[in-house]
């Protein structure tokens, strides 16, 4: 990794500060007290305790519960999302996703056809509070976002290069650095646009464009996805192009779980798809 380039000031201490908690209590064999994770964090209990609130709207206890092996299944009963739906209610439009992408937009299929050639891509390594974070993008927004924590940093970064080969990558995280700020929550609201450029064969941009209807906090199936694509048949065909989803956490793959209530797979690891749901679901009651 050549530069890191962290969320700065406050937000950036709280982001870490998040990070390792999460961390933590997703490798914990029980839940932790909250003195027990204070102590690990170098805080008072009622320090962390207010600040875990403030960022994830929930306390840490109720946090862990979210993190239970039976969340999912609660989040298809309780929030399941009817994407045919979701657009025609302003259901989709409810998240705060949608509140922080002014505009979206993708490549055309020819010029995806030729595997970035002629294409400017810009990276940088950032810390997010779901670990460190690889984000790229183009002069028109966001294309590329993953998470080292599973796969490391080189397999990261070979990940998302591989999809677009014949691209030309200059490292320059500060020109991604007002984009990135906006994707992970920053209040300044100078900083909250993060277009997307979203870089797919013309069926994963469809699937992807299906993700994004899916409301913070709510999830759905992959064969909901299938049908709300016209192509109910499609259901392992949709599951790859979840799975082949380069803009992690901005179009929500997280969200799709299967029918039975498992959470399927995930490209970044499944103990990071956890942590999003979290997250989202404690900011949706809250």
């Amino acid at each position: 990794m050549e530069q890191m380039t962290d969320i700065p000031t406050e937000t950036g201490y709280h982001f870490n500060v998040m990070r390792r908690a999460i961390d933590l209590i997703d490798g914990a064999e029980a839940p932790l007290s909250l003195e027990a994770l204070a102590a690990e964090m170098g805080m008072s209990p009622a320090h962390f305790q207010r600040i875990f609130s403030r960022w994830v709207g929930v306390s840490p206890k109720r946090y862990q519960q979210y993190l239970a092996l039976g969340h999912a299944k609660a989040l298809l009963n309780e929030r399941f999302t009817t994407l045919e739906t979701a657009h025609a209610t302003g259901l989709s439009g409810s998240g705060r996703l949608h509140d922080l992408f002014l505009r979206w937009e993708s490549m055309s299929p020819g010029d995806y056809a030729k595997g970035g050639a002629g294409l400017t891509i810009y990276w940088g390594w950032f810390e997010s509070p779901f670990g460190l974070a690889l984000v790229m993008g183009t002069d028109k927004g966001i294309c590329g976002l993953g998470f080292a924590a599973e796969m490391g940093e080189e397999g990261a970064m070979q990940d998302l290069v591989r999809r677009w080969p014949k691209a030309d990558y200059v490292e320059d995280p500060m020109r991604l650095r007002p984009w990135v700020l906006a994707a992970f929550g920053a209040e300044d609201a100078e900083l909250r646009q993060a277009p997307l450029y979203l870089i797919g064969a013309p069926f994963q941009i469809k699937v992807w464009e299906a993700l994004l209807q899916i409301p913070s906090g709510h999830v759905t199936t992959y064969s909901e996805i299938a049908e709300s694509i016209g192509n109910p048949r499609a259901v392992r065909a949709v599951g790859t192009a979840v799975g082949r989803n380069p803009v992690s956490w901005l179009i929500p793959c997280h969200r799709a779980l299967r029918k039975s209530g498992g959470l399927g797979g995930y490209h970044w690891g499944l103990p990071v798809k956890r942590a999003l749901l979290a997250y989202e679901s404690a900011r949706a009651e809250a």
